[in-house]
């Protein structure tokens, strides 16, 4: 995002610098963008943990001109072969820290703001698989070396299981169906999930899976391959919300459709509208519509007229449906920081006059 729109921190410690960015960012969304997001008196802090999958660091070089690219090091190449290099997932846990964060925040801001835990639970299974071998390997080790791959995901599924597990056990869980953050630009607004706030359990939460990195596969090697990790790892959510930029259509009514607990699914830029709302209309699962961000990043105007061409669309496909719209992957504004706010009041505008 441009320089000038990101707010900078100028508190001197580390754990006041966190606790002003986060606070920023609120009020940049609020007072330059003006969506619908709300803004309640609450500090929200997130519990700390990290699981790395197989045990296997990522290893992976960054952009050299300053962008959001990055490139895997291929640390897998045959399967067959390299399957020994795969281990248990590993985890880490840092109870203590996030206790003393939200303590330092209610120390500071707790006369003024509610301080409370919040839970982020995402399960992007083969985002970890990819960033071990490449796509490229993934894709032929499930012609080559399809009893490898299988036993590759159970390992990764059980990772998560286990990290789950351990979430619960260590008693690292708070519920997150208010106005917590669930993935995909999204939040957790809910009544259906009502657990005890004392003893939460999974099955109380919002979780977040995509797959992103199977574009291109067939929706048999998704079935075969895939559905049956996700589906395991899904149960243990209470609501699901799933998909990020890959169309979700080609999966969705063998599979995606049978998610268990599935409350709100990606239509993204590449994605099939007109199915996906002819598949949602009257159904609980939320139609959470990505506009492309094209419109937003790209140019130094916005062409309105374009734009409302496009969200009309929308609006015509999702007609019946529970309909989210979320401006996601916006990673340059040219300076003209304005467009953020005008593609939302055209957006209303829309919205008023077709919907």
């Amino acid at each position: 995002m441009d320089k000038g729109f990101i707010p900078e921190a100028t508190c001197e410690t580390e754990w006041g610098r966190r606790m002003e960015l986060q606070m920023k960012w609120a009020m940049i969304n609020h007072e330059q963008i003006g969506d619908d997001r709300v803004v309640t008196a609450e500090f929200l802090c997130p519990w700390q943990y990290e699981m790395t999958a197989f045990g296997l660091p990522v290893v992976a070089t960054g952009s050299s001109v300053g962008g959001v690219g990055f490139h895997i090091e291929e640390q897998i190449q045959d399967l067959a072969e390299d399957m020994e290099k795969l281990g248990p997932s590993t985890m880490t846990f840092d109870r203590e820290g996030s206790l003393r964060y939200a303590e330092i925040a209610q120390d500071v801001l707790g006369d003024i703001l509610e301080v409370r835990m919040s839970t982020l639970l995402v399960a992007s299974m083969t985002q970890e698989v990819v960033k071990r071998m490449g796509m490229e390997n993934m894709f032929v080790a499930m012609m080559e070396t399809p009893d490898e791959f299988h036993t590759m995901m159970t390992m990764l599924t059980d990772g998560y299981l286990a990290l789950f597990d351990e979430l619960e056990k260590r008693r690292m869980l708070s519920l997150n169906h208010a106005n917590d953050w669930v993935c995909q630009g999204s939040f957790g607004f809910t009544t259906q999930l009502q657990g005890d706030p004392e003893n939460v359990r999974m099955s109380d939460l919002w979780g977040s899976a995509d797959s992103q990195e199977t574009v291109g596969i067939s929706a048999d090697m998704f079935g075969e391959f895939f559905f049956p990790y996700y589906r395991k790892a899904a149960d243990r959510f209470g609501l699901l919300v799933y998909g990020c930029c890959e169309p979700v259509h080609p999966f969705w009514d063998e599979y995606i459709s049978k998610l268990p607990h599935l409350r709100k699914v990606s239509i993204s830029p590449w994605c099939d509208e007109a199915f996906m709302g002819e598949r949602l209309r009257g159904a609980p699962v939320i139609y959470q519509r990505k506009p492309s961000p094209n419109f937003v990043g790209v140019g130094k105007t916005l062409d309105e007229d374009a734009f409302r061409q496009y969200i009309d669309k929308t609006l015509e496909y999702a007609k019946g449906c529970k309909l989210e719209i979320s401006f996601r992957d916006v990673y340059n504004l040219e300076g003209e920081f304005n467009k953020p706010r005008r593609a939302v009041e055209i957006v209303r505008e829309e919205l008023e006059k077709h919907w």
